[in-house]
């Protein structure tokens, strides 16, 4: 009884062998012959015109009738390798761009790895609708945030160049931008002249093409200095015939300068008012507030804000 065993198990084992190496042969023969297959290739579109948004009823494939063996032909059904047409090579008509797949034969060779000897495109042109974009200039913003190292400062905000660029889109997206900022960036502990180049934030305009993705920052930084000037206190808007006395009577007023400019700043060039109609019912105080000062100066600020009052009968 075990040798009977012994000789069944080997034999279905050599007939497996057999029947699968049969099988290996069968599919090798099979897939060396040669074969014609329909195909659809997939298409991808780059360079779109920037003044044109391209539909989206274009094509999405083009069919390729190819002739090989069965090898090439399993190939491309389970890769499917797309096809990349350059729309900058098209020809425009008045409401269509043209791609003329014979102009480009050795391009698209090269991308599917084909011989058209042996095979061919069915279209002759890929055909893709299109409809003018709205263009229109919009303004940039500077996103920049400038830490500027202690001592130094600068008199004037951030300027770009360009401060606006060409955008262009469907015309209901475009009337509705009326700015675009710049991307986030932060600069610490500057203490020189800033230059540099930083990209336009497009994220969530996916639908407008700038014609312009980056654009030029600078700002001149100078060796600022801090001032300060003892500054009479003016109350204004004093009732008639009211009797008002108030302590103190002077502030003094800090701030920053370029050093360059130091010696021009004097007192004379201040004015800090209290305004007495702006007194709320019970205070005992008043609000100090600067009215005049240089245009060139900044981060000014006072010592004393509250004014303290009584009235005498």
């Amino acid at each position: 009884m075990l040798k009977r065993r012994t000789f069944k198990r080997s034999s279905l084992k050599t007939f497996s062998f057999f029947l699968g190496f049969a099988a290996v042969v069968w599919v090798l023969v099979q897939f060396s012959k040669t074969y014609t297959q329909l195909i659809e290739v997939p298409l991808h579109y780059i360079n779109a015109p920037l003044d044109k948004s391209i539909s989206d009823e274009k094509p999405d494939h083009v069919d390729l009738q190819l002739q090989d063996n069965g090898f090439s032909i399993y190939y491309y059904k389970i890769f499917n390798p797309g096809l990349t047409v350059d729309l900058s090579k098209a020809r425009q008509t008045e409401k269509e761009l043209v791609y003329r797949l014979e102009n480009h034969l050795t391009e698209i060779e090269e991308q599917l790895k084909i011989d058209f000897e042996k095979s061919r495109i069915i279209q002759e042109e890929i055909v893709i609708p299109f409809q003018f974009k709205k263009e229109k200039m919009v303004k940039v913003l500077p996103n920049i945030e400038v830490n500027y190292a202690v001592g130094y400062s600068a008199d004037d905000p951030i300027k770009l160049k360009p401060d606006s660029v060409k955008v262009s889109g469907p015309e209901k997206i475009i009337d509705s931008i009326i700015t675009v900022p710049t991307k986030s960036i932060k600069l610490n502990k500057v203490n020189q002249d800033l230059e540099g180049t930083v990209d336009i934030d497009t994220s969530n305009l996916g639908m407008l093409s700038f014609y312009d993705n980056s654009v030029k920052y600078f700002q001149e930084v100078s060796k600022f200095t801090e001032g300060s000037a003892e500054i009479p206190v003016d109350v204004v808007n004093i009732p008639d015939g009211l009797n008002l006395a108030y302590f103190p009577k002077t502030v003094i007023v800090y701030y920053q300068v370029n050093l360059k400019e130091f010696e021009k700043v004097g007192a004379s060039d201040f004015r800090v008012v209290c305004d007495y109609n702006s007194i709320s019912q019970g205070d005992d105080y008043m609000v100090a507030q600067i009215a005049e000062k240089p245009a060139f100066i900044n981060n000014v600020r006072l010592n004393e804000r509250r004014i303290q009052f009584v009235i005498k009968r």
